[in-house]
């Protein structure tokens, strides 16, 4: 029995206190970066306990597992294990893949289907482009995934796909016009092997609810009260699940903020937010704006930046901190040397201080900006740890053994089967494969059956030796079945990694690169071991199967649990949800960040000030912002301009600063980043004699389209989004290195590579 003491509740403040106690009908949270959010959560959750609500009743759903574990544990902390043990909470894939299991069958999935990552779906849609006789080329697996991916977000089967004229036509357009014949074969294939991708999760969960209104029934009223977190994350999928859920009782709570939703190239809509009043017109809205992470500088300097968007919902986020340190501004003369600057900051800052290198943490807005940060740390002998790299889960070795697990547990997994049937060397070859995968298709089965029944298939077309080889193979799987069946998951584990020979094979490499390879096998089994001991909620054995389905989803928030004192570098994307004293953004410079593949329209424009944003608002005590004038791209040097960003923020709250090679950073003026910008945004900044009088160029048109770089030529007036009018003097160069010199009227002569110029060609004069 859960006591009815609610002293715990004393620590919130007024608005957290009316979040937490307001349970019946629909809610919305809008929790500014650093307010308590999962707190609210977590007492919202423990205050229905405590008012006699079953556990089993709640339903909270979250994006990352690590997430939702955070708030399990705050919650048994208030109620006790036994209460929160019971709770339905989880990543939307965790908890939908729950209900399939159960459910599945009624949509002709066997409960024991397999979940694809990413290199599954990838490897199975390059199979299907060789059957197909489509060049990976144009058909690259990475894009026509991520189609497939946004149709399913979007809740279009394959059958829709095909029969909707305009995906069709875009897709002849760009020209891949048999995209949705490849979404129609990679999703039978994915039927036949019982297995499901990612997105499936949430587009089968849709379709079972769609097709089977008693289902949905029964959930609806087993979730009388729903909680989403990062409710501004969501897509249409999620959206449409979530609102049929929550259809009958309406105690439906979102939390989250319009101004950190940055995951729209996931299929995220912001509108799903933005919009939550209309689909609930009697919501009570409660605005968490006091922000208990950042110094006051911090908090304004980000505030004076997310004003700056039109779409966003109205908050006045504020701090009790200490005032603390201006924001820094770096300019440095190039990529390199932004590196050097960056580790000096944080070597002095750690010595003059005596921090942790944990209590830092390097931002930037692609990947390959890492290079000349790990350069310079290195060199300056600071250690440091990359987010994003390989995770734990995606190491080969590791892939293979799980393989293994997999095909025990659902022998029709035609991509762990291909991966794993000549791993360890057994003789079986890749023409032996093909054949399998032909015999597979012509009979309507999958490769499993095909090699358990060969002698059953005429003109099979394999030879004797290689067909013992197979039976082999066929019949040790087949033990491994019985295995994961009837013991516990680090028992069956155990055997297959030894009776697989994967074991020996590791073990008998002594090279560095084995030896790491047969200690993250050791470390996986570990792992295992302790899932296996851990009490199960029904006193049942801690089977395989339950340990497949947990490393099934993980996220790659939930891989990142190397410990130490290293300085973290990360993607702001990777950052989101985290905290540290002191952070250094990078790279802040006009097309890369805002991205230039960001700069077309207002809403993509206004997606990357939200991610700026985020940036700003992961520090607690200090934030430094560099940019480079120079930096190496694509294998060639360009000149770059500071961002928009630093010119839209509040001067008062920035120390501007210039830094070169072996000299002391000095003061510069506000007018550095004005003018390297153009000046666009039209800000008002009072000028001291001396500076520079260069003329501001037109505001940028969110709604500019650029014409066909092919079609300028030298002596074309043009107009630029940022550089206004002007005409071109010179063209050098041909194809993708075609380069233009353009006089602007306000920001004089420019060097322009034509992809990525964006002009207007404007009319000749009479």
């Amino acid at each position: 029995m859960i006591s009815r003491d609610t002293d715990w509740l004393n620590g919130l403040n007024e608005v957290q206190r009316a979040a937490v106690l307001h349970t019946e009908g629909p809610a919305m949270i809008i929790a500014g970066a650093g307010s308590g959010k999962t707190r609210v959560i977590t007492f919202r959750i423990a205050y229905l306990l405590s008012q006699g609500v079953d556990a089993f009743q709640i339903l909270a759903l979250t994006f990352t597992n690590k997430a939702a574990r955070e708030m399990r544990e705050r919650i048994v902390k208030i109620t006790g294990e036994k209460e929160a043990r019971n709770l339905w909470m989880g990543t939307f894939h965790s908890i939908f893949s729950r209900i399939l299991r159960v459910e599945c069958e009624k949509i002709n999935y066997p409960n024991n289907f397999s979940i694809y990552d990413s290199d599954d779906s990838r490897s199975l849609l390059r199979t299907i482009l060789k059957e197909m006789n489509l060049d990976d080329k144009v058909y690259k697996p990475n894009q026509v995934h991520a189609r497939i991916s946004e149709a399913k977000n979007n809740l279009i089967s394959a059958t829709a796909y095909l029969q909707n004229e305009n995906l069709v036509a875009e897709d002849y357009a760009n020209g891949k016009p048999k995209l949705g014949e490849i979404y129609m074969a990679y999703q039978k294939r994915l039927f036949k092997a019982s297995a499901m991708d990612f997105d499936d999760l949430l587009f089968k969960t849709y379709e079972l609810f769609y097709r089977f209104p008693d289902v949905l029934y029964k959930y609806q009223h087993r979730f009388k009260y729903i909680m989403v977190d990062e409710y501004q994350d969501t897509n249409l999928a999620q959206y449409v699940i979530v609102k049929q859920l929550a259809a009958v009782y309406q105690n439906l709570c979102v939390v989250g903020d319009d101004a950190q939703s940055i995951y729209a190239f996931r299929g995220a809509n912001i509108q799903n937010i933005l919009n939550f009043e209309k689909d609930y017109p009697d919501v009570a809205t409660f605005k968490l704006e006091q922000n208990y992470r950042s110094t006051q500088n911090i908090v304004e300097g980000a505030n004076t930046i997310i004003k700056n968007n039109k779409f966003q919902l109205k908050k006045n986020v504020f701090t009790e901190n200490e005032e603390g340190d201006k924001i820094a501004v770096y300019k440095a003369q190039s990529d390199n040397e932004e590196g050097r600057l960056v580790a000096q900051l944080i070597f002095e800052e750690k010595m003059n201080n005596r921090l942790e290198n944990k209590d830092f943490a390097i931002l930037y807005r692609t990947n390959s900006q890492s290079r000349s940060m790990e350069e310079a740390l290195r060199k300056m002998n600071l250690p440091y740890r990359v987010y994003g790299g390989l995770s734990f889960y995606q190491r080969k070795e590791i892939k293979d053994l799980l393989a293994y697990c997999r095909l025990a547990l659902n022998p029709r997994d035609e991509e762990a089967l291909k991966r794993i049937i000549n791993y360890p060397t057994r003789g079986i070859g890749t023409t032996t494969v093909e054949k399998l995968v032909v015999l597979a298709d012509q009979n309507n089965t999958d490769l499993f059956r095909v090699i358990i029944n060969l002698d059953k298939i005429p003109n099979h077309g394999i030879n004797t030796g290689t067909k013992g080889k197979l039976y082999q193979f066929a019949t040790m799987i087949q033990s491994f079945a019985v295995l994961a069946r009837n013991k516990n998951a680090y028992d069956a584990a155990q055997t297959i990694a030894s009776e697989s020979k994967i074991l020996k094979e590791l073990f008998d490499d002594k090279t560095p690169e084995g030896v790491s390879r047969y200690e993250n096998i050791m470390e996986l089994l570990n792992g295992i071991k302790e899932f296996s001991e851990e009490p199960n909620e029904d006193g049942e054995l801690q089977t395989l199967d339950k340990f497949m389905a947990d490393v099934a989803l993980l996220t790659d928030a939930d891989n990142d649990n190397e410990e130490g004192d290293k300085i973290s570098m990360m993607t702001i994307h990777s950052a989101k949800g985290l905290e540290f004293p002191y952070v250094y953004i990078v790279g802040m410079e006009e097309n890369l960040f805002p991205s230039q593949l960001s700069s077309t329209s207002r809403e993509e424009l206004e997606e990357e000030r939200r991610l700026f944003y985020v940036a700003l608002t992961r520090a607690m005590k200090k934030v430094s912002l560099s940019y480079a004038q120079s930096r190496f791209r694509w294998g060639n040097l360009t000149f770059t301009e500071p961002s928009r960003f630093l010119a839209e923020m509040d001067q008062s709250r920035l120390d501007v600063r210039h830094a070169g090679v072996q000299q002391k950073p000095s003061r510069i003026d506000a007018d550095d980043l004005r003018d390297g910008w153009g000046g666009s945004m039209n800000y008002n900044y009072s000028k001291p004699p001396g500076q520079s009088t260069a003329k501001p160029a037109a505001a940028v048109d969110p709604d500019f389209v650029a014409d066909n770089p092919r079609i300028f030529n030298e002596g074309m007036e043009v107009l630029h989004q940022r550089f206004g009018k002007g005409k071109i003097l010179r063209m050098e160069g041909s194809g993708s290195d075609r380069m233009a010199t353009i006089q602007f009227e306000a920001a004089g002569e420019k060097k322009l590579v034509m992809k990525f110029a964006k002009l207007k060609a404007l009319p000749k004069e009479e």
